[in-house]
């Protein structure tokens, strides 16, 4: 299969996935193996395409990000601050050091991110099960969300180092728990994914750039180009399927996915 293609398929896979609850990881995985795309520069590639995504975020909710960047965007009594995305960020940014190397090593094959898969659409399902016939005492606008709701579903979220366990799984499951609806809590998670993939892929690209070697750079831009429109395009239908829908779907293709992969690697 050409190098190109390869690009392009992994790079939709990566947008599609990225920001919607069913694990960018394990679909990379899964993707890799089938494809047969492995190696350093595999590694290097999957990390660097992240940045289209986060570019399509960026462009979504530009307004929001212009105003983290003056001085009502600081000030915690107005609103969604920098403070509560700090507030989110903080604990798997500790974890996430300290525990990178063993994630990387021990965590990142196709069973492992199976069982993530699993538990995690069970952390979803049973957030559905808590917020049940409660709208009316959630959280409906993000400017109105607690250091603590922020702080809370950042916990939540030390949980997506388990590969196949989906950062925006964990997170906005963990926003529900904490009290805020659907919507508001995945606009959070958008938000906070920004600043906190934009250090991790610079935190991998920076120990893996080396091994880029003398080519690639035309399949990483197309990878990068790919993932930045299928990411748009799969936020804005996430944000409109939550309008009316649960994340029941998600959970229930979460585990048939996971069936299949212990099928498809045992």
């Amino acid at each position: 299969m050409s190098d190109y293609l390869i690009a392009v398929i992994v790079g939709c896979v990566e947008g599609l996935t990225e920001f919607i609850p069913v694990s960018s990881t394990a679909h990379m995985i899964i993707v890799g193996h089938l494809l047969g795309f492995k190696g350093d520069f595999a590694a290097l590639f999957d990390v660097f395409i992240q940045l289209g995504a986060i570019l399509s975020i960026i462009f979504i909710y530009k307004e929001r990000f212009r105003r983290f960047f003056t001085k009502d965007g600081w000030n915690r009594e107005r609103g969604l601050s920098v403070w509560h995305i700090a507030a989110g960020m903080l604990p798997i940014c500790i974890v996430g050091y300290l525990a990178h190397d063993f994630i990387k090593g021990h965590l990142f094959s196709p069973l492992t991110a199976a069982a993530g898969l699993i538990v995690g659409a069970l952390l979803m399902m049973y957030a559905e099960k808590r917020q049940g016939g409660k709208n009316d005492q959630l959280v409906q606008d993000i400017d109105k969300m607690s250091m603590k709701q922020c702080f809370t579903v950042g916990l939540y979220q030390i949980l997506a180092c388990w590969p196949g366990f989906s950062r925006s799984g964990s997170t906005i499951a963990g926003g529900m728990l904490a009290g805020v609806s659907r919507n508001v809590a995945a606009e959070y998670t958008f938000l906070m994914a920004v600043p906190l993939m934009f250090l991790a892929c610079i935190f991998d690209l920076v120990k893996n750039l080396d091994k880029l070697g003398n080519g690639g750079g035309v399949e990483l831009a197309i990878g990068v180009v790919t993932a930045f429109l299928t990411a748009y395009i799969s936020v804005l239908w996430f944000l409109k399927f939550l309008k009316n829908s649960t994340l029941t779907a998600f959970s229930i293709y979460r585990i048939v996915l996971a069936i299949a992969v212990v099928f498809l690697f045992l």
